[in-house]
């Protein structure tokens, strides 16, 4: 995620708690997604795709962060 931006995302999970939070939520969400959708963990389309729902909102949290920061 955001590939362009990684050192910035390196300083600012050590620097800023809340981005910290959430960048760790939406990584979390990210692996359970992959696990409900591998099979590893049970769970319907419904509640997968609303987990990726969940994710994309921190992902333009995360997103917003940066911009503020001066990234984007």
């Amino acid at each position: 995620m955001f590939p362009e931006h990684r050192e910035l995302i390196s300083r600012l999970k050590t620097s800023d708690h809340h981005f910290a939070k959430i960048f760790d939520k939406h990584n979390a969400l990210d692996q359970r997604i992959k696990n409900m959708e591998a099979g590893t963990e049970s769970a319907t389309h419904v509640e997968i795709e609303a987990l990726k729902k969940e994710k994309l909102l921190f992902k333009d949290q995360i997103y917003a962060l940066l911009k503020k920061a001066g990234a984007a």
